[in-house]
C-alpha cells in the first residue's frame, strides 16, 4: 500500500486544508492579483531531481531549470526569445530540455503562424537551435524522445513553406539536442503533413491531407515493415475523422486511438492499425465530460491516465499504483484539489499542485519512497494559502431549452443580493471554463462584483453535439446563452440588473463587443481584451497555409455572413461607454483589431478608450502587463459599474 504518513500535516500547518468558511478576505492590492504564477507547465526531470517549467523571474517568465534538493546548484533561467511564446516544455535527459516556440511572421501578404524547437543544458545554460537551418512553417514536431539518456530526439519539419518547392513536405530527422547536429531519416512525402514514431524511435504513421479537397489519408508500416501503405481514410467535408494512434502498444500492430461514441463524447480504443479493425474500448467517457488529453509513461508504451473535460477538472489514473496515491491525496486536502503535474522516469517521484477555485495554491515534491510531500513554493507569493471568493458550478436554461453550465463565482463576506455584476465570456471559441483558480474573475470579486463566466453553445468540453450546436450561431444563439445568464443570475436576485457589465478577452472580447451591439439595453458598460473586431478566416487562425481552407470551413460554419456579425460593421448601435485593451505582442489575434476598432468608435463619436500595452502577448505573461490590465479593468469598471 503506497504510504503518504505525512500529507495531512504537512498541509494543516501550510494552511491548504479548511474545516470551516475563511472570514472575508480584506481588499487586496491589485499587484496580489498580477503576481505571475511561480511556475508555470512545470516538468520533474527524468531522475526526479530537477523542475523546469517557466518561471516568474523579475516581473517576467524564463524558461528555466531549479535543483529540487541543492540549493547551491546554479539556476538556469533563459529568456524566451523576443517575440515568440513558449508553449511547450520537455525534458530529453537529465541534463537537457527542450521548449517548442511559436511566433506570427510575416509572409508576403498574410501572417503565418511559425514554430521552431530550442534545446537548453541545465549544466551550462546554453541555447542550441534545432533545425532553424529549414524554412518551413512548422519545424517543431517531435516524434521521440529516448529514455535512455541519450541526447539524440527525432524530429519532423518543413524547409520551405512553398508548396512548389522540394522540401515542402515535411521530412524526419535524427537531432542531436547537444549540438544541433541533424540527419535525415525519413524523407518527406507527398501531401504527408505529420508523422508519428512508437517507443524504440521507429518512424510507424503519417497523415496525409489534401486542403483542395479537405481529405486525409493514414500512412501505416507494421511493426518490423518497411514499407509505408494507406490504411484509411477521411473526407473532412463529410465530418469524417482518421482513427490516428497517439501511443503504438509493444510487440505488434495495436494502438490507442481516440474518438466520438455514438453520443459524440470522446473515448479511448485499442485498434488494429494494419486492419483498422476495433479491438476494445479502453476507456469509456463519463457523463459530464470527455477525454480531454492523455498521460502516457515516460517511454511511452503504456496509458496512465486520462484528463477530462468535466469542469470540476481533475485525472482519471488508470494505472492502480497512481490511482492509489491520487486517492489518499485527495483525502488529505478537504476544499482543495491536487493534481499530480509531472512524474520522474520510474514514477516515484513527481510534482503535485495544490490548489483550489479560490486560491492559487502551491507546487509540491512528492516522493513515494518515505511518502512525504514537501512544499517547493507558493504559486503566488502575495496571497499564499488564503482562500478567496467562493466560486461555484451552476446551471441555467437557454431560451431555447438547451441547458449551459457555468462558472459563478461571489464576493466573499457578502450577502449576495443585487451586486454589481460582470459576465465575463471565455476566448476560443472552442474553449471551456471549469473551476479552477482564475485571478481575473478573484480580482472583480475581491472588489465587490458577482462573476458569471458561460459556457456557452460551442464551448468544448460537452461533447460533439453541443460544440456544434454553435455552427451558424456565432453572434446568434452563441450571444443568446450569454445574455441569458445574465438575465438568471438577475432573477436569482443575485445581480442588480442596472449594475451589469461585460468583459472578455480573445473571442470573449468580441462577445463583449457584440453584447453591448446586441442587447444595448442590458449593459452599462464593456471591456475588450484583446478581441476581435472584424470576423474572417484568419482571425484565430493566421496563415496556416497546410490547412488554410480546412480552417475557412471552420469559421464558415460558424456564421454565413462575417460581415454582419462584425462589431466594428455595426459601431452605430453602441450607446455605452467601450474600452478596448491589446498587446502590441499579441501572436494570437493581431492589434490592429483593437486599434481600427478604436479609430472607427472615435469616427463615429462613440465613448471609447483604448490602451495599448506595448510589450504584452495575448496572455499577459509579463507582470508589468498583468498591472496595467487590471488598473484599466478596475479604472474604467469604477467609474461606470461602481461597487458598492
Amino acid at each position: 500500500m503506497v504510504r503518504i504518513c505525512l500529507i495531512i500535516l504537512v498541509l494543516l500547518t501550510t494552511g491548504i486544508a479548511r474545516a470551516a468558511p475563511p472570514a472575508p478576505p480584506a481588499r487586496l492590492p491589485l499587484t496580489a492579483f498580477a503576481e505571475l504564477p511561480f511556475v508555470t507547465r512545470a516538468e520533474i526531470s527524468p531522475d526526479g531531481t530537477r523542475l523546469a517549467g517557466l518561471l516568474a523571474v523579475g516581473g517576467t517568465q524564463r524558461i528555466a531549470v531549479i535543483s529540487l534538493f541543492n540549493k547551491e546548484e546554479r539556476i538556469i533561467a533563459v529568456a524566451v526569445p523576443d517575440g515568440t511564446q513558449a508553449t511547450w516544455l520537455r525534458w530529453v535527459n537529465d541534463d537537457n530540455i527542450i521548449a517548442g516556440l511559436v511566433a506570427l511572421l510575416p509572409v508576403e501578404t498574410e501572417k503565418f503562424y511559425v514554430s521552431r524547437v530550442i534545446a537548453i543544458n541545465r549544466t551550462t545554460g546554453k541555447m542550441t537551435k534545432l533545425l532553424w537551418n529549414l524554412n518551413g512553417q512548422n519545424v517543431a514536431d517531435v516524434l521521440w524522445v529516448p529514455t535512455d539518456g541519450r541526447s539524440e530526439i527525432l524530429m519532423a519539419g518543413q524547409a520551405t513553406v512553398y508548396s512548389n518547392l522540394e522540401g515542402f513536405w515535411p521530412a524526419v530527422f535524427q537531432v542531436d539536442v547537444t549540438t544541433g547536429r541533424n540527419k535525415q531519416v525519413v524523407k518527406g512525402q507527398n501531401s504527408v503533413m505529420d508523422w508519428s514514431a512508437d517507443a524504440t524511435g521507429t518512424v510507424r504513421a503519417g497523415y496525409g491531407y489534401v486542403d483542395s479537397t479537405r481529405t486525409s489519408r493514414l500512412l501505416y508500416r507494421g511493426s518490423g515493415k518497411n514499407i509505408f501503405r494507406t490504411v484509411d481514410r477521411a473526407d473532412l467535408k463529410q465530418r469524417e475523422t482518421l482513427t490516428a494512434p497517439f501511443l503504438f502498444l509493444p510487440g505488434g500492430d495495436h494502438g490507442l486511438v481516440m474518438h466520438d461514441d455514438d453520443k459524440g463524447q470522446t473515448g479511448i480504443y485499442e485498434v488494429d492499425l494494419a486492419t483498422q479493425q476495433e479491438v476494445k474500448q479502453v476507456y469509456a467517457p463519463k457523463a459530464s465530460g470527455e477525454v480531454a488529453s492523455v498521460i502516457l509513461s515516460s517511454d511511452e508504451t503504456a496509458l496512465l491516465g486520462v484528463r477530462t473535460t468535466a469542469a470540476a477538472g481533475g485525472v482519471e489514473w488508470l494505472d492502480p499504483k497512481l490511482a492509489e496515491i491520487q486517492a489518499q491525496f485527495d483525502k488529505a486536502v478537504p476544499g482543495a484539489s491536487a493534481t499530480i503535474e509531472s512524474l520522474s522516469r520510474d514514477r516515484t517521484r513527481m510534482l503535485v499542485r495544490v490548489n483550489a477555485p479560490d486560491m492559487p495554491g502551491s507546487i509540491y515534491f512528492y516522493d513515494i519512497a518515505d511518502g512525504t510531500l514537501r512544499r517547493i513554493a507558493l504559486i503566488n507569493e502575495k496571497i499564499g494559502t488564503k482562500h478567496l471568493s467562493p466560486v461555484k458550478l451552476v446551471r441555467y436554461k437557454a431560451r431555447d431549452g438547451l441547458e449551459i453550465e457555468a462558472v459563478l463565482t461571489l464576493p466573499a463576506g457578502r450577502d449576495p443580493k443585487k451586486l454589481p455584476f460582470i459576465v465575463m465570456p471565455h476566448g476560443g471559441p472552442w474553449a471551456q471554463d471549469t473551476l479552477s483558480y482564475d485571478y481575473w474573475a478573484q480580482f472583480l470579486a475581491n472588489r465587490g462584483y458577482v462573476v458569471l463566466q458561460p459556457n456557452f453553445r460551442g464551448s468544448s468540453g460537452y461533447g460533439t453535439e453541443f460544440l456544434r450546436k454553435g455552427e451558424g450561431q456565432m453572434g446568434l444563439a452563441m450571444q443568446d446563452d450569454i445574455t441569458d445568464g445574465v438575465k438568471w443570475v438577475v432573477a436569482q436576485g443575485i445581480a442588480d440588473p442596472k449594475r451589469v457589465c461585460i468583459v472578455g478577452a480573445s473571442y470573449g472580447g468580441y462577445a463583449s463587443m457584440w453584447g453591448v451591439i446586441k442587447e444595448p439595453d442590458l449593459y452599462r458598460c464593456a471591456i475588450s481584451i484583446s478581441g476581435v473586431s472584424s470576423l474572417r478566416r484568419e482571425v484565430n487562425d493566421f496563415g496556416s497555409y497546410l490547412r488554410g481552407g480546412l480552417y475557412r470551413d471552420q469559421w464558415q460554419r460558424m456564421t454565413p455572413d462575417f460581415v454582419a456579425v462584425s462589431p466594428i460593421n455595426a459601431i452605430d448601435r453602441i450607446r455605452v461607454p467601450l474600452m478596448l485593451i491589446h498587446g502590441r505582442k499579441d501572436v494570437t489575434v493581431d492589434h490592429s483589431q483593437s486599434s481600427k476598432m478604436y479609430a472607427a468608435m472615435q469616427k463615429a463619436g462613440k465613448p471609447v478608450e483604448f490602451v495599448s500595452i506595448p510589450l504584452a502577448d495575448h496572455y499577459f505573461t509579463r507582470q508589468e502587463d498583468r498591472v496595467a490590465l487590471l488598473t484599466s479593468m478596475e479604472s474604467f469598471l469604477g467609474r461606470h459599474n461602481p461597487p458598492d
